[in-house]
């Protein structure tokens, strides 16, 4: 019976022994032997190792081998022109030296990431401070980024940290830049609204002027055509009159005394009071015979009328133009 025991005891201690002198260490990891808290060995590759057994003498710690990721949200950076914005950004990196790793960061993460942290905000800064809002947002995005990866890898590399890759995913507006940005814009689209309208009124108006000046110019020429025109007209009337008087002077005359007499007997209300013998009755007659001018009256032996004479015009009849004979 002692002697089962003191076999198990053995067993025990022996598979103690074996498994405390066994450690494994697969892709994703790093393994970092210390002896008595001093760095004794780093293992990088995978496999199955072996080291002094219990974890008195020797103890194993395991470091990341794979890419890590850090984000940085919601920082913001002051861009050159004193306004500020927000930014979102992420870098990836790895353990290179995990030796280093564990003499500066005393192989933490999270105490290496306080001071990727710090780094990766004093970098952007300092990138964004050097330039304009607009170059996060065109295609020197990119150089944006690889110089921030380039302030950042000395630092690090003393962690023993290698800056894989640095990313800005979004640069945005702070509420107060945005409202600013905003109102300037508005401002910019009225001043070019107004500078427009201004543009359109200065070519209405010299349309309004060009169109003006041809009306004046088409009515005067309509007007002196007209008055020409006219000019003829009453040239022509002129000579139809004259050669009408020279073909038969006595009908002309007659047509001449039915004009005046339509023009002075036109009204219904026209009163003149005449002389009998005026030369305006010379085409006066009694019961449809001409009267005789009072010179002619005279010499035919009739008494002339001393007497004024008192005509009334009738209501004036339809004006009848007369053609003068041909």
């Amino acid at each position: 019976m002692n002697r089962l025991i003191i076999l198990g005891v053995v067993l025990l201690g022996a598979l103690y022994v074996l498994f405390s002198s066994i450690y494994v260490v697969n892709e994703r990891e790093q393994a970092i032997v210390l002896r008595f808290g001093s760095i004794n060995d780093v293992k990088t590759e995978p496999g199955l190792y072996f080291k002094v057994p219990t974890d008195v003498v020797d103890t194993v710690q395991i470091i990341e081998d794979r890419l890590l990721r850090y984000n940085a949200a919601n920082m913001t950076v002051q861009v050159s022109g004193g306004k500020f914005y927000e930014v979102d950004a992420f870098l990836t990196y790895r353990i290179a030296d995990p030796r280093r790793f564990r003499e500066r960061a005393q192989g933490q993460v999270s105490l290496a990431e306080a001071r990727i942290a710090t780094r990766f905000d004093s970098a952007l800064r300092d990138v964004y401070g050097k330039r304009e809002f607009n170059a996060a947002l065109s295609q020197e995005r990119t150089a944006m980024m690889s110089e921030t990866k380039a302030l950042m890898v000395a630092d690090m590399a003393e962690l023993g940290i290698e800056i894989v890759d640095v990313r800005i995913l979004r640069t945005d507006l702070t509420a107060q830049v945005s409202q600013q940005t905003y109102d300037r814009m508005k401002a910019e689209r009225q001043a070019e609204a107004a500078l427009l309208r201004a543009r359109g009124n200065e070519a209405a108006q010299t349309a309004r002027a060009i169109a003006e000046r041809q009306a004046v110019e088409i009515v005067a020429t309509a007007r002196g055509e007209s008055e020409r025109i006219r000019g003829e007209g009453d040239a022509t009337r002129s000579q139809v009159f004259a050669d009408a008087y020279s073909k038969d002077p006595e009908f002309f005359q007659f047509y001449r005394s039915l004009q005046s007499y339509r023009s002075a007997l036109g009204s219904s209300s026209t009163t003149m009071v005449l002389s009998p013998d005026s030369e305006f009755f010379a085409y006066f007659g009694t019961e449809g015979t001409a009267a005789l001018p009072a010179a002619e009256a005279t010499a035919a032996g009739a008494e002339p009328v001393s007497e004024p004479a008192v005509v009334e015009a009738a209501p004036a009849a339809p004006a009848v133009d007369a053609a003068p004979a041909q």
